[in-house]
């Protein structure tokens, strides 16, 4: 068994960036400096200890704590991933009302201009944190319901607060504040929302762990190689860091080929956490219609899209184990 005291270092966003420029996916947010969430967690600390136990579900293919890569030692990151489930935890303590901040494909409307923005190399609109304006969701401060602060990501959980004529009051898991959306962005999901289901992705050692609590105790359930989002403009994206919430499922997700309208062939047993990034399979390039179980590209560098790429069984794992809205995934560096 794994136990840990509840000496917490906040690896929430403990994050430190493996590329020196800073675009729509590298953010500059830091939760180590956000005093509010960090009240909350200093008095949570009497009542919160984790431990976390290995008992696999999914024992494929499965990644050893530490393991060699060409000619170093890859990871999992036990103390971080400890970090966020002690503040998954802290943060359920008291009831809660959930939502999640969507616009996926901009489809609850094209956010507004907030009031600093420049473009990235990706020729695309972003706030003063890297964040793009396409997908996201316009926050307001309290103070200001006319011209926007920042954005939010699609899939970034929240907690309501309260409402304001159009607006929703809700405080994000991501970064420190208080914030107002306008309704359109947010998708209530309730106050019977148990968060025991959460998929961490490690984007510096390449891999992904699953976690899930039952009773008091944190259960591993899986550890395998992952294959996260490249920076390579003007396609390609690096996957989001931050904490994420599982929308929706699809057993084939569909991709188009690079600038084009055609299709380039499916990602099986997906599930996505924000804008376009999807937990799927190893994908299947047009004409092809059989499953690719693995790929010698797991596990290695950064190739993909946004999306994180598994052993197709494993993305089939996850896609049955993980209730939609009701698991997040937790992306660190």
């Amino acid at each position: 068994m794994m136990k840990y005291s509840s000496l917490f270092f906040f690896g929430m966003l403990f994050f430190s960036f493996c590329t020196p420029h800073v675009n729509s996916d590298s953010e500059k947010d830091s939760i180590l400096q956000d005093s509010m969430v960090q009240h909350e967690i200093e008095a949570a600390k009497p009542l919160v200890e984790i431990k976390i136990r290995k008992e696999l579900l999914y024992d494929s293919y499965t990644l050893e704590d530490e393991y060699p890569y060409q000619d170093t030692v890859r990871s999992f990151q036990w103390d971080k991933i400890h970090d966020a489930l002690f503040f998954i935890d802290s943060v359920q303590l008291e009831p809660t009302t959930w939502a999640v901040l969507q616009n996926y494909k901009n489809r609850n409307r094209e956010a507004p201009l907030v009031k600093e923005f420049t473009r990235n190399e990706y020729k695309r609109v972003t706030d003063a944190f890297g964040v793009e304006r396409y997908q996201s969701v316009p926050l307001f401060l309290t103070t200001d319901t006319i011209t926007g602060e920042r954005y939010g990501r699609d899939g970034t959980p929240v907690k309501l607060l309260g409402e304001t004529g159009g607006f929703y009051h809700v405080k994000t898991l991501n970064f420190d504040g208080d914030w107002l959306v306008p309704k359109r962005y947010v998708k209530v999901l309730g106050d019977t929302v148990a968060y025991n289901h959460v998929v961490v992705v490690d984007r510096k050692n390449q891999n992904i762990t699953t976690l899930e609590k039952v009773g008091k105790e944190w259960l591993v359930r899986s550890m395998n190689p992952a294959t996260t989002g490249v920076h390579s403009p003007p396609y390609a994206k690096p996957t989001p860091l931050g904490l994420f919430v599982i929308q929706e499922q699809k057993p084939k997700m569909i991709y188009l080929k690079d600038g084009s309208t055609e299709t380039g062939g499916f990602a099986p047993w997906a599930s996505r956490f924000s804008n376009g990034g999807y937990i799927h399979g190893v994908p299947v390039n047009a004409p092809g219609t059989s499953l690719v179980e693995y790929s010698a590209t797991l596990g290695t560098i950064p190739r993909s899209h946004m999306c994180v790429r598994n052993v197709t069984s494993h993305a089939k794992f996850i896609y049955d184990w993980a209730p939609v809205e009701a698991s997040f995934v937790y992306v660190l560096e």
